[in-house]
């Protein structure tokens, strides 16, 4: 609605730095970059609402962006645009440099999967890349695909998710069982991830956490959850009717408690990767909190994080038991690298 008919999404003031980001990683993505902007006026547009809402936590304005039709009409100037990863709005691009921004892409990515797509319309990307004043890549690979592509100005800096501040929000005890959280699942993995738990309960002491990526699916995934712990003589619960670990399996159906669940996690099975089509999840937060990593092999979208993630099994689906199995005898998941934005900081700021 606020997209397509711009209820209640006025325009922006002018602002010093507009951000735009897709979603909720995005939106956390830019928390230690406008943490080193505070003296300056900060604006923040969207595409989903889990983004707008971790937006919502900064002292910017939020909005979310309007469909491709409404941007000539819509957008209001911007010192600096700083666009993150992959969102190439053509016309985003177009009007903002028209009305006088600087445009910086930060945190930019092609995969290898999606980079013949792109290439097939190189004549279109070509166009779009070269209203860029600076392209920040997240990787080697990334630079040979945004050069590919025709861009000028392309340099890596590496992936901005590793300068974030990981910690919970609250502390939660931890309970005397094995805890198996099942974070940022998506549709399809929560009936393998139970599947295998169900049988590595046989023979340990544990409880599952089910963490689905997007709330609006909360209740399918209940229901799922039900009917499983129904057949195989377990017990289930919500964790907005009582939060603690008093049950087999945990559905956790609140936003904003992840980060607080790894810290009390001991093996965290990373969804978003055992089926084609996502590219699956930042590591970097089970990691912080030493929680041992499973996730599958479709990560596309995260390759360049998951290098700096030792530790991880990066399995089939039919194998998550194994893997289960397997935890017993791996080191906790750990991260050894860090990330520089001084140079991006210091563009920003002679831009302004």
């Amino acid at each position: 609605m606020r997209r397509f008919f711009l209820y209640d999404n006025p325009r922006f003031k002018d602002s010093d730095v507009w951000f735009h980001v897709c979603s909720l990683g995005e939106a956390r993505a830019i928390s230690p970059v406008i943490d080193r902007l505070k003296s300056l006026s900060i604006s923040i547009s969207t595409i989903t609402h889990t983004g707008f809402k971790e937006a919502s936590k900064y002292d910017a304005q939020v909005r979310y962006l309007p469909f491709e039709i409404f941007l000539p009409f819509w957008i209001a100037k911007a010192k600096v645009l700083v666009v993150l990863e992959a969102e190439f709005w053509y016309l985003l691009f177009a009007v903002a440099k028209s009305r006088g921004s600087k445009l910086i892409l930060l945190n930019a990515r092609i995969s290898e999967r999606s980079f013949p797509k792109y290439l097939r319309f190189r004549w279109f990307y070509v166009k779009l890349l070269n209203y860029c004043d600076n392209i920040y890549v997240q990787s080697d690979a990334d630079r040979e695909r945004f050069t590919a592509l025709g861009a000028l100005h392309v340099s890596v800096l590496g992936n901005i998710k590793l300068a974030q501040k990981i910690e919970k929000t609250r502390t939660i005890s931890k309970p005397k069982q094995e805890i198996v959280t099942a974070g940022s699942t998506h549709e399809g993995e929560e009936k393998l991830i139970l599947k295998a738990f169900v049988e590595y309960k046989k023979d340990a002491d544990v409880s599952l956490v089910v963490v689905p990526r997007h709330p609006e699916r909360f209740e399918s995934v209940w229901q799922e959850i039900v009917s499983i712990a129904k057949d195989n003589k377990l017990t289930c619960k919500r964790w907005s009717e009582e939060e603690n670990f008093g049950a087999d399996i945990i559905l956790i159906d609140a936003m904003g408690e992840l980060n607080n669940i790894y810290s009390i996690s001991d093996i965290v099975i990373l969804g978003g990767a055992f089926k084609s089509d996502v590219g699956g999840h930042n590591p970097l937060e089970p990691s912080h909190f030493g929680c041992k990593i499973i996730t599958g092999k479709h990560y596309f979208n995260q390759h360049e994080l998951f290098k700096y993630v030792h530790n991880v099994q990066f399995v089939e689906p039919e194998d998550i038991l194994k893997a289960l199995k397997r935890a017993e005898d791996t080191s906790p998941s750990k991260v050894d690298e860090n990330i520089n934005l001084h140079r991006v900081i210091k563009e920003i700021k002679e831009s302004i």
